[in-house]
């Protein structure tokens, strides 16, 4: 199982980064990306940690960690350069937290993502079919999300990226011990937002094609 999105104590997560890739690895995850919250006044702090971290336990350990970065609540006018400076930060894995229903993000910000350099959009709510086709056209993947508010619009996102041809990931979106999800878990999501046992692989796939 792979899981590209989970925050530690970095933003709002509960546990520190070590001990979250422990508790992803007891629950049978093989990569994980670390992905707190970011914008310009933090990411400079938060992503050389992580990065030294994963050097650090990708050595030691089984599991793969991944050091990234969720660029969060970020006006859609300044994505694009949070995003060129997150990747100049060491960030492999970069992440837009998207146009959720749950949460007043700024209109745009779907679509700003999709002009930048990242890699997923996070649960893009809403998401039109132009901008599906955007995604498409510069294979960034949408997520379904397994948090609970996020997780809404799971339906809606999976039935535009199928008829449109965009890629795909399932991501738990952990900020707790208690949100971490198996294969097993992550693949009854997938299938409760109208996909089929089949698109879950595919999805690890989409996932484990980005490194």
């Amino acid at each position: 199982m792979i899981d590209l999105h989970m925050h530690s104590i970095f933003s709002d997560g509960v546990l520190i980064p070590a001990e979250l890739v422990r508790r992803a690895e007891f629950k049978g995850l093989k990569i994980v990306g670390i992905t707190d919250h970011g914008d310009t006044s933090n990411i400079d702090f938060i992503i050389p940690r992580i990065a030294a971290l994963a050097d650090e336990l990708n050595r030691v350990v089984k599991i793969k960690v991944i050091p990234g970065i969720e660029i969060t609540h970020v006006p859609p006018v300044l994505i694009f350069n949070t995003v060129q400076k997150a990747r100049s930060l060491g960030a492999e894995i970069i992440i837009v937290h998207g146009e959720t229903i749950a949460e007043p993000v700024a209109p745009g910000t779907n679509n700003a993502a999709l002009e930048a350099d990242i890699d997923v959009l996070a649960h893009p709510g809403l998401i039109t079919g132009e901008e599906v086709v955007k995604a498409k056209e510069k294979g960034i993947l949408l997520e379904i999300s397994a948090r609970k508010g996020h997780s809404l619009t799971n339906g809606h996102v999976a039935k535009l990226a199928k008829s449109i041809g965009a890629g795909l990931v399932i991501n738990s979106d952990a900020h707790e011990p208690g949100d971490l999800i198996n294969q097993k878990e992550a693949a009854r999501i997938v299938r409760g937002a109208g996909l089929t046992e089949k698109d879950f692989e595919i999805m690890q796939k989409n996932a484990a094609n980005l490194f």
